[in-house]
């Protein structure tokens, strides 16, 4: 079927649902009800919370309605006619407010039910299989998404051009759903959040320590590697700053209130970039010390609306990996081919797929036309030296940056924000930013700023979902679980768990006095990779036997030899 048939399907199903919960809460208030990507949702407000009971009976009944073969009828109606139809209906009559004197207001009905829309939709139910679609959740939705408007109750459906899709859909839904890094990392002990401590701020545990540690060694060993240099910038820092920025002007609704401190106006820094320009600017600078490329893990803090936050893939602080490189026009080529060199390097090393867009000038920007001819050229050259595909993403770049976003795909395809490389226009003009060329005349600099690894929460949160739990074995919290059969070897246990550490190896003693298959499960359960249990045959030969957490028993082997392979 094609995307628009199943577009317009979804569009109708929408109107089915709003149809369905009119008839069973005959004073439900209709919100809008748009297709999505992957169906249809619905918003309501209704006299009490829904139940997933409640979304049972309300697909029965819209089974029923599909089944009736209505008509969907399109009629074009004034604006007195409109109001009068939806005098009981308080979000529709605001919308139809909004629409402009003399603009074609359209209505659809089918059955007893009518809707303000403009369409398209099936002609009749009878093109709708009753067995692809199916309600899916039920979540809540500001109205206009304003948090001072009242909430609403979203229903969510999902709907495909046959019963096989459907049933695949919900099989890769149910999937995602047993990766969801909110309970994967309350089971898994590696994070949390505390309404004492405030929503949006993320606790890591020491497990989540652990594996941001691993993450963070590999990435300063990377950098460093690269000619990088290691940066730390406060985390308040006077508003004068973001006034000579620009954050203030441009991005203040998303930066926390001021605070006063001797007088003077603070804030919490929302962004790295102005620290970085300081340390630049801290001396004159020559040609011949570009470029200069510095990173820093920084705690940025940015507000986000309480209804957009969600466990660690979407926080109010956040410790982000920002690099800035200050280099001569002549080196932007070779800068940004190495930022892509590193950062497919590391999305590699943690196993996502990946596609990169080019994002081109938006129609607001900052900048003059040679300016964003020269840097957009020249991101486009580094793409196409590569020859790897590339999308160009139209009008795509930030209003002061042409760049390149790399997007990854995950073990069950979903898209993810990922890297990103621009060619900053505005800072270097706002700071004055310069350099002493060879002619000894100072010249604007070029600045680079680029992201490997975004927010870490973000990032974690995605791993996390990508691997399902099982982290490999760099990663893991615990590498392995030492699991002694009786008593009567825990003391072995406890020599090996010795000599594992001092290899650096990560491991925990399960000494409790539950049975060795009860062991086995719990470190199965923790995703921990290797599992060594020791009996007396394991005491006797000095070796340990060996298991997965997928169940493969690899057998008996020497400590030495689990060793070399642990650390491979």
């Amino acid at each position: 079927m094609p995307a628009e048939s199943l577009d317009v399907i979804r569009h109708s199903l929408a109107h089915i649902l709003a149809e369905a919960v009119l008839e069973l809460f005959p004073g439900a208030k209709l919100g809008i009800g748009p297709a999505i990507d992957t169906g249809f949702y619905y918003d309501f407000e209704l006299p009490r919370s829904l139940t997933p009971e409640d979304l049972e009976e309300i697909q029965r009944r819209m089974v029923e309605n599909i089944r009736r073969g209505r008509r969907f009828e399109r009629r074009e109606v004034s604006r007195e006619e409109a109001e009068r139809l939806f005098a009981d209906q308080p979000y529709k009559l605001e919308l139809l407010a909004e629409l402009p004197e003399g603009e074609a207001i359209t209505v659809y009905r089918q059955g007893d039910f009518t809707d303000l829309c403009r369409g398209p939709h099936v002609e009749s139910s009878d093109e709708i299989n009753p067995d692809a679609f199916k309600l899916v959740s039920i979540a809540g939705a500001y109205w206009r998404g304003d948090e001072k408007r009242p909430m609403l109750q979203r229903i969510y459906g999902t709907a495909w051009s046959s019963k096989a899709e459907l049933d695949a859909y919900l099989e890769r839904l149910a999937e995602i759903e047993r990766r969801d890094h909110r309970r994967l990392g309350k089971e898994l002990d590696i994070f949390s959040t505390d309404p004492d401590i405030g929503a949006g701020l993320i606790l890591w545990h020491p497990n989540g320590g652990i594996i941001r540690h691993q993450i963070e060694d590999f990435w300063r060993a990377e950098h460093l590697k690269r000619g990088y240099q290691l940066v730390f910038t406060p985390h308040i820092a006077s508003e004068r700053i973001y006034e000579i920025s620009g954050h203030l002007a441009t991005y203040a609704e998303n930066m926390y209130s001021p605070m006063d401190i001797d007088g003077q106006p603070y804030r919490v820094k929302p962004m790295n970039c102005p620290g970085h320009v300081r340390i630049f600017q801290s001396r004159t600078r020559s040609y011949r010390e570009l470029p200069i490329r510095y990173a820093e893990l920084g705690t940025v803090y940015r507000y986000e609306r309480s209804g957009t936050l969600h466990g660690m893939l979407r926080v109010r602080g956040f410790t982000q990996d920002d690099s800035h490189i200050f280099c001569r026009p002549d080196q932007l080529v070779a800068e940004v081919n190495q930022v892509l060199d590193l950062t497919t390097f590391m999305m590699q090393t943690f196993g996502y797929t990946y596609k990169a867009y080019l994002a081109t000038r938006p129609e607001k920007s900052l900048g003059t036309d040679e300016q964003w001819e020269f840097a957009t050229g020249a991101l486009r050259e580094v793409l196409e030296q590569r020859g790897e595909p590339y999308e160009v993403d139209e009008g795509g770049g930030v209003f002061y940056a042409p760049k390149i976003d790399i997007k990854l795909f995950d073990a069950v395809g979903r898209e993810w924000q990922g890297p990103t490389c621009q060619v900053d226009l505005n800072e270097p003009e706002r700071f004055n930013i310069t350099y002493v060329g060879a002619d000894g005349v100072e010249h604007r600099v070029i600045m680079v700023h680029r992201t490997v690894l975004g927010s870490m929460e973000r990032f974690v949160g995605g791993l996390i979902e990508h691997y399902a739990g099982a982290f490999p074995v760099w990663l893991a919290p615990v590498q392995a679980s030492l699991i002694p059969i009786a008593d009567r070897h825990v003391a072995y246990a406890a020599q090996l768990a010795e000599s594992l550490r001092a290899r650096s190896l990560r491991v925990d003693l399960d000494d409790s006095p539950e049975r060795m298959n009860a062991k086995i499960r719990r470190a199965q359960m923790q995703k921990v990779p290797y599992m060594l249990v020791v009996g007396d045959r394991e005491m006797e030969a000095g070796s340990v036997a060996v298991r997965l957490r997928n169940g493969r028993d690899l057998g008996a082997m020497q400590l030495s030899e689990f060793i070399s392979m642990a650390q491979e």
